[in-house]
């Protein structure tokens, strides 16, 4: 079980208003929009939490629901209760100037391989140039 903490006022706007709360049917349809396996999962909100009990397909899918949940405009934090992961995943948040580039030669000790955290990120990033101050990216392992 983890809690992971977002920026609340950064992040994917799943509403047209800005008056209207995040709630686990929208979350739901996000992931759907997505293309994200979140069968056996339940997502609940509360206030600006989210929670996800459930089962996941895989450890990366795991963590793929985490960051779609969590990186939409309005949710702080996400704390999950997920089996069907083999591990915690590395996750990075954007900070301003931050390019895919330097992330990865900050966490994969080589530039070069933005390309990966690109994919590991997909379906959530569209664009590797298309990444915002407090978004949060999965790393794939080194």
């Amino acid at each position: 079980m983890g809690l992971w903490s977002f920026v609340k006022d950064a992040g994917k706007k799943v509403f047209g208003g800005d008056d209207k709360e995040v709630t686990g049917s929208a979350l739901q349809d996000e992931l759907k929009d997505l293309g994200l396996d979140a069968e056996g999962l339940d997502i609940q909100v509360d206030g600006d939490k989210v929670t996800v009990k459930g089962k996941a397909v895989s450890q990366e899918m795991k963590e793929k629901v985490i960051l779609a949940v969590g990186n939409v405009e309005g949710v702080a934090a996400v704390e999950e209760d997920i089996s069907g992961g083999d591990g915690d995943g590395t996750f990075h948040t954007v900070e301003k100037g931050d390019t895919l580039w330097a992330i990865s030669a900050k966490t994969l000790g080589n530039g070069a391989r933005y390309e990966e955290i690109f994919e590991a990120n997909k379906p959530m990033l569209k664009h590797p140039d298309k990444i915002y101050p407090g978004q949060m990216l999965r790393i794939p392992a080194k």
